[in-house]
């Protein structure tokens, strides 16, 4: 059950140092770009901004190119643009997978890559009603004082769900990042920290504006897949990204990311140990226990955090034994 939309101020920026003046001027404000996910938020009272900045007109936040250092996507750009690009999908594989996964086509058409990197972590506590949720005394990521998910807990579980940051990260993706006090670009692991009620270690009215995919790594093999309850729709229950590239049947490069089962998109640790091995059955069944170990799934949704662990293990030993040939 959702609320009419609240009245707001509507602000339409044309660059985005403007976006981010905008924001460090006015109280409440929020940025919104597809609003695919922000409006749901807003019409359920999780968000009550007073005004939205409207990043659609911001022409720079729109373009894919590339350049000596590799690919440049725009935060703008859409993941329906993100899922069709030759680029992306000739050297990025599993980016271009994570967008055309993303919700339903039409989710993808208004959807935009930093909008999906810049997702609400969720939890079946929090993506509720007002009516709900003020029923159960609100919960700690929303003006409460307990988390529902760990009983008595003071601590916020609620998961990251994005598809696309997990095939980002197997591909040691940079963003740039515009605030009050000028541009800097970072590392995307660095965005996120393992923190339910606040995963995003963006600083005040910071502004996330471009991807940077890295030359050296285009072209290397990988694949993204998820498990979600309605196939046509959902967030992932678990999703993972594989990396893989093989040189006379030995591994040379590997690397795994997770989403769905943290409050933060996950690199799985202990890959470089399979650098210079082989895969067979006992080693892949190693991997897939090692997943399972560092997923760390709570009761955030309707399926039970120890299906989600086995699947998680399940998708990443799978897309590895593929990819491996």
């Amino acid at each position: 059950m959702m609320e009419y939309m609240p009245n707001f101020q509507l602000h339409r920026p044309a660059t985005a140092e403007e976006a981010v003046k905008m924001r460090s001027d006015n109280a409440a404000a929020l940025y919104v770009a597809g609003g695919t996910d922000l409006i749901v938020n807003v019409r359920r009272g999780i968000e009550q901004p007073e005004n939205l900045i409207d990043l659609s007109a911001i022409e720079e936040l729109k373009s894919v190119t590339k350049d000596k250092d590799g690919l440049h996507i725009g935060a703008g750009v859409t993941l329906k643009e993100v899922a069709e690009n030759e680029n992306i999908l000739g050297k990025y594989q599993a980016v271009a997978e994570a967008a055309a996964a993303v919700a339903g086509i039409t989710h993808q058409q208004y959807g935009t890559i930093g909008g999906n990197l810049c997702l609400d972590t969720r939890c079946l506590y929090y993506n509720q009603s007002e009516w709900w949720r003020q029923s159960n005394d609100y919960c700690l990521k929303e003006r409460g004082d307990i988390c529902h998910v760990a009983s008595g807990g003071k601590r916020c579980f609620a998961a990251f769900s994005g598809d696309v940051a997990p095939a980002l990260l197997i591909f040691e993706a940079e963003v740039d990042l515009v605030g009050p006090e000028g541009s800097r670009r970072i590392p995307l692991v660095e965005l996120y920290q393992n923190d339910g009620l606040d995963h995003l270690t963006l600083k005040p009215d910071e502004l996330l504006t471009a991807v940077h995919l890295p030359k050296a790594l285009a072209g290397c093999p990988s694949r993204y897949e998820k498990t979600r309850i309605r196939g046509s729709i959902d967030f992932p229950l678990a999703g993972a990204a594989v990396r893989l590239k093989m040189k006379a049947k030995k591994v040379n490069d590997f690397a795994i990311a997770l989403t769905g089962v943290n409050p933060y998109p996950q690199i799985v640790k202990g890959t470089d140990d399979y650098i210079g091995n082989t895969f067979d059955d006992e080693s892949l069944d190693k991997l897939r226990d090692n997943v399972r170990k560092q997923a760390k799934p709570m009761k955030t949704t309707t399926v039970a955090p120890w299906y989600r662990r086995r699947v998680i293990g399940a998708l990443a030993r799978r897309l590895t034994e593929e990819l491996a040939g």
